[in-house]
């Protein structure tokens, strides 16, 4: 299956669309550009960030969790502690 993406873009981000494409570009077509960034976007920080915040969400449904003493690196020996105690 596949689905067609009509977009307008401001001039800056044609201009870069155009740069990228064609002779002188990286790719041949402008779908071929469209298709990497969204491969990369799917890879990227985002999927990890969003899996993260899952991974916390299940740890919290679990029990997993403690009052933040506001302080990064005394609650990060915190959380060692805990899941060497398995959360008990």
């Amino acid at each position: 299956m596949s689905d067609r993406v009509n977009a307008r873009l401001p001039k800056p981000l044609a201009d870069h669309l155009h740069r990228m494409v064609g002779t002188n570009g990286l790719f041949e077509t402008s779908s071929e550009y469209i298709r990497s960034l969204i491969r990369r976007d799917m890879k990227s920080d985002t999927s990890q960030i969003y899996s993260a915040i899952l991974e916390g969400f299940e740890d919290a449904k679990e029990g997993h969790y403690f009052q933040s003493t506001g302080d990064w690196k005394k609650d990060k020996e915190i959380f060692k502690q805990k899941e060497a105690e398995s959360w008990e």
